[in-house]
């Protein structure tokens, strides 16, 4: 036997609560295949949401996981964890070593949620946005994320060739910033025509105007690029506006993470003082 109820005299409403003993359990099946392929959410329908700070941010956006997982030991013990797992309508209670199976942090969380994958619905004409043109490290993606939710871009659009946004790594780096973001992904550049704010791109070309001095329009979708080849010639010589970060310390070039957050920073200090 593969699950069984564990008796705990729960009342109407209350979640249900099932132990977990195989490893050969369809949704631990499921869970390590989420935890260990990048795409696999795409297939799946379902996002695997490692960890109580992710945990938290999702409940703290209103949203509710389908089920929760967690180990023996942090259920037993009650506290924090016991109450994020009460908070989903599915507990599954497992052991330690069975968990472990399913993370994919070196040192693994007791706790886990699964969530439906979001629809992606359609690109918002008017909205703030952020597109990432074939940004490939999942570590960059999810702090790109993170700086769009901070300063209030509350869209991002993903080419093709970009990290896939719901991947563990991206959401990992991401922190919670996803649940509160409009997330398109595999995006053709030609679907970027839907956009009615303009495209703003970071070129280090001699056409670029320096960032502190291009008036930068309010709301415009920023364009960042690949890692190595920035953003693509076609796509640049559709954009609006093309800008460059000032470096007086000499570098070649800024990690486009860094340098998203600073083009982000840019939009909200100009908006401000409008």
């Amino acid at each position: 036997m593969t699950a069984a109820s564990i008796p705990s005299g729960a009342a109407p409403g209350q979640p249900d609560v099932q132990r977990l003993s195989s490893r050969d359990n369809p949704l631990l099946v499921q869970l390590r295949r989420l935890a260990r392929d990048p795409a696999a959410y795409r297939k799946a329908g379902r996002v695997w949401l490692e960890g109580e700070h992710l945990c938290s941010a999702l409940l703290t956006r209103g949203l509710r996981p389908l089920q929760a997982v967690i180990t023996e030991a942090a259920w037993e013990t009650g506290g924090a964890l016991h109450d994020l797992a009460r908070a989903a309508p599915q507990v599954r209670v497992l052991p330690a070593a069975l968990f472990d199976g399913l993370s994919g942090l070196e040192s693994p969380a007791p706790l886990g949620y699964v969530w439906a994958l979001p629809e992606a619905g359609a690109i918002a004409p008017q909205a703030a946005s952020l597109v990432l043109d074939r940004v490939q490290d999942a570590g960059n993606v999810g702090s790109m994320l993170r700086s769009a939710a901070a300063f209030g871009v509350g869209q991002v659009l993903a080419l093709k060739g970009t990290a896939a946004l719901w991947s563990p790594k991206v959401l990992r780096s991401g922190m919670g910033a996803h649940f509160g973001l409009r997330l398109i992904e595999g995006l053709a550049p030609e679907a970027l025509q839907a956009l009615a704010v303009p495209l703003i791109g970071t070129s280090l070309g001699d056409d670029s105007v320096a960032l502190p001095l291009a008036r930068v329009a309010q709301p415009c979708a920023w364009v960042m690029g690949h890692e190595g080849q920035g953003v693509d010639a076609a796509l640049l010589a559709r954009c609006a506006q093309r800008v460059r970060i000032p470096q007086p310390g000499g570098e070649e070039s800024l990690n486009v993470a860094a340098a998203t957050a600073i083009c982000l920073y840019e939009s909200v200090r100009q908006g401000a003082a409008d």
